[in-house]
């Protein structure tokens, strides 16, 4: 049990959200005010926005209210290093002044009075709260399936990840120190954060119609990620593929001995269109095979390489502006 009341950082990735950027931050903002007068908060909790290399006015509308209100903060990459980079700079940077931090998209879709009781599951204890969807009726049937597969698939693959959680997280500052020991490029964090084994618990929410704009999570994002939670968290895959190979062979072998048998009795075997076919599957398999090995060992080449995360162009942090705060 936790006495003291949080110092509480709302971490948001932005990319193009000009167009509800402004009604999110009225909101989070009357909602970390509530928060403190309910003494739930501590009274320099903030709210950080993180700019992953938007085309638009999304850093203007940061900047703005940044300098009108100490309460926001912002951090504005040198260019578009994804969502999960986005998300993660703004946790790291954050954990040098809060008790803890939750994570949360701009749309808001994420009920944001669902805050109350992920603060009360830290204050009994927890280092990780995740945020779980109650349902996706506002999903749209194409998403819905792909999501629920993609959870289902992640299960098979050996890959520790909770069903339809979301982006939607409080970590704790311990939790965060642990999170920044992680060195890796390729962050899959909704694998990720389940694998340091803190105490943790979760949070059923509703996810709201968007009030504006368009996600920014399109088809090929989606696909990205899911390829990126696969191979980054599980090597299931490849074990698939040596169990392939080695059913493979023993059909061969059979077809091998049968054709042995035919031949001795003098049968005239046609076989030409199995021929065919099987050069065309087994030939197929090896490109799947050797691609899927490929997607491997570039991670493990993007890894080694040791490139920065991120790089932070501009930072108003605590009413400092572009404060040094890359390393």
């Amino acid at each position: 049990m936790r006495e003291k009341k949080p110092k509480l950082y709302i971490v948001i990735p932005c990319y193009n959200e000009e167009e509800i950027l402004e009604q999110s931050l009225d909101i989070l903002g009357e909602k970390l005010r509530r928060l403190a007068k309910e003494d739930k908060v501590a009274e320099d909790s903030r709210v950080v926005c993180v700019d992953d290399g938007s085309k638009d006015r999304t850093w203007d509308i940061i900047a703005k209210r940044s300098s009108e209100d100490k309460t926001f903060l912002g951090l504005k990459f040198s260019r578009n290093y994804g969502h999960q980079n986005a998300i993660l700079a703004g946790m790291l940077e954050s954990r040098k002044a809060a008790d803890c931090v939750v994570t949360i998209d701009a749309d808001l879709q994420q009920d944001v009075e669902a805050l109350d009781d992920f603060l009360g599951k830290y204050m009994e204890g927890c280092d990780v709260v995740y945020g779980i969807r109650n349902d996706r009726d506002t999903d749209k049937a194409g998403k819905k399936v792909t999501a629920e597969g993609f959870y289902k698939l992640m299960k098979l693959l050996g890959a520790d990840v909770i069903p339809n959680s979301a982006d939607y997280r409080l970590l704790s500052s311990k939790a965060l120190e642990a999170l920044a020991d992680y060195p890796e490029s390729n962050l899959f964090l909704r694998g990720l954060i389940p694998t340091m084994g803190f105490k943790s618990d979760v949070v059923y929410f509703d996810v709201k119609d968007r009030t504006g704009g368009k996600s920014k999570y399109t088809i090929g994002k989606m696909v990205a990620l899911a390829l990126n939670g696969i191979t980054s968290m599980s090597t299931r895959p490849l074990e698939l593929i040596v169990f392939i190979g080695l059913l493979f062979c023993v059909l061969a072998l059979v077809i091998f001995v049968l054709s042995m048998i035919d031949w001795a009795r003098g049968m005239v075997v046609q076989g030409w269109t199995t021929t065919v076919a099987l050069l065309c599957l087994i030939g197929g398999m090896n490109l799947l095979t050797n691609g899927l090995v490929g997607l491997y060992v570039g991670k493990a080449y993007i890894e080694v390489k040791h490139r920065p995360r991120y790089i932070i162009d501009q930072a108003i942090w605590d009413g400092s502006v572009n404060e040094d705060i890359n390393g």
